[in-house]
């Protein structure tokens, strides 16, 4: 039966369409039902981003129309006991009515210390960033990760140190490197099951950032799906994963070569101000988001167990 029909997939709404839906037709539905007039009550535009992005999490605009409504009643039982005859609802309104933001929007965290790094991750609500945090210390070269991922996410960890330790010599890693440390991955949140192949390339960058103590580019953001052979495989979500880069003042974003057309979909307005940079090879990626290498040899910072206490160990965050 699925072979016979055509699906259509229906992405969520931007933040701009969300704001045009609510002053166009919500905040006047609204109005009405609360027995306001247009006159009692005006909306300003920072106001309505506000609700969007601090008080509703979801991809069309149900939990929109309610708080406004909220807001709407709120205001007509002022009108009623006579406390005021109108109000102009701003940021700081909002928060009075409707209480301390609900939901924060990851930023770009910012750090001078190697291994931080930007991917992008779709859900149900929208795109998002998805932080990951690594870590490594004196063991015998295995790897521990934690924080619910799926089977898929995990085997993305093992490709990505695979291939990590192909090229080693190119990013001046000793193999002891390899031999002697423990590598931790953790991904915050852990009460949310996550899976998918996407957060690959971040997987790579962080493991390689954190091994050649190469510091990663912060205005960066990558998605895509990594291979054994060095191939970076298209994924999806392109839209909802742009747009949250947009968010989150995100420069340039780094995409498979696949997914060109997927972006080349998106409005102009919706990703004005992003620089975009498509990969087919993993050979590509480090190079473009990993920073000049530091004066210091990374062997340095990987000296045998015997060398190397427990207390030198190294700790990396990235978001994938």
């Amino acid at each position: 039966l699925r072979d016979r029909m055509e699906i259509i997939p229906i992405s969520g709404y931007t933040l701009e369409e969300k704001s045009e839906i609510a002053k166009k037709y919500l905040i006047p539905r609204q109005v009405e039902e609360n027995g306001l007039k247009a006159k009692n009550i005006s909306f300003k535009e920072p106001a309505i981003h506000a609700i969007i992005d601090g008080y509703t999490r979801e991809s069309g605009v149900r939990n929109l129309n309610r708080e406004i409504g909220a807001v709407a009643r709120n205001v007509a039982s002022q009108i009623a006991a006579e406390e005021i005859k109108s109000r102009t609802i701003n940021k700081n309104a909002v928060e009075d009515i409707l209480g301390k933001r609900k939901f924060f929007s990851d930023v770009v965290e910012r750090t001078t210390v190697p291994g931080v790094a930007t991917g992008l991750a779709w859900t149900p609500y929208g795109g998002d960033i998805l932080f990951i945090e690594a870590s490594v210390s004196p063991g015998n070269g295995k790897i521990n990760i934690t924080g619910q991922l799926g089977d898929v996410m995990k085997e993305s960890a093992q490709l990505a140190l695979s291939y990590l330790k192909t090229i080693s010599g190119e990013l001046d890693i000793p193999d002891s490197a390899f031999n002697e440390w423990d590598l931790h991955i953790h991904v915050p949140a852990g009460s949310v099951p996550k899976d998918g192949p996407s957060a690959g390339v971040s997987l790579l960058t962080a493991i390689a950032s954190i091994f050649s103590q190469r510091k990663v580019k912060n205005t960066v953001a990558m998605t895509g799906e990594i291979t054994l052979r060095g191939a970076v495989l298209p994924v999806g979500g392109i839209k909802e994963k742009v747009l949250a880069a947009r968010r989150a003042g995100i420069k340039t974003v780094l995409l498979p070569a696949k997914n060109e057309k997927d972006v080349d979909e998106i409005e102009s307005e919706t990703i004005e101000g992003l620089d975009f940079i498509y990969l087919e090879r993993m050979e590509e990626l480090l190079g473009l988001v990993l920073e000049k290498a530091p004066k210091e040899n990374p062997a340095e910072k990987f000296r045998t167990k015997k060398q190397k206490t427990g207390t030198d160990a190294q700790h990396v965050t990235v978001s994938s």
